[in-house]
């Protein structure tokens, strides 16, 4: 996971990081959220019963401000 840092880093949020697609995802989109990530090992394709295990977590916790952000 490729990543770029905003001048003198105060939190998670300060990071800009590769999508799966090689986009830029900037971590301020998400401030104010709670922010589990995950570094997923998505090319292999063992990584189908840890992707529902993840929406059900998501799905239980959205409302409290959860977000799951999976990298490769």
């Amino acid at each position: 996971m490729a990543n770029q840092l905003t001048k003198n880093p105060e939190s998670v949020y300060d990071f800009i990081v590769k999508d799966a697609k090689g986009e830029d995802v900037n971590l301020s989109t998400y401030s104010g959220k709670v922010l589990l990530i995950v570094n997923v090992a998505s090319k292999c394709g063992m990584t189908n019963s840890n992707y529902a295990e993840l929406n059900h977590l998501y799905e239980k916790y959205k409302d409290q401000g959860l977000e799951i952000l999976a990298f490769p």
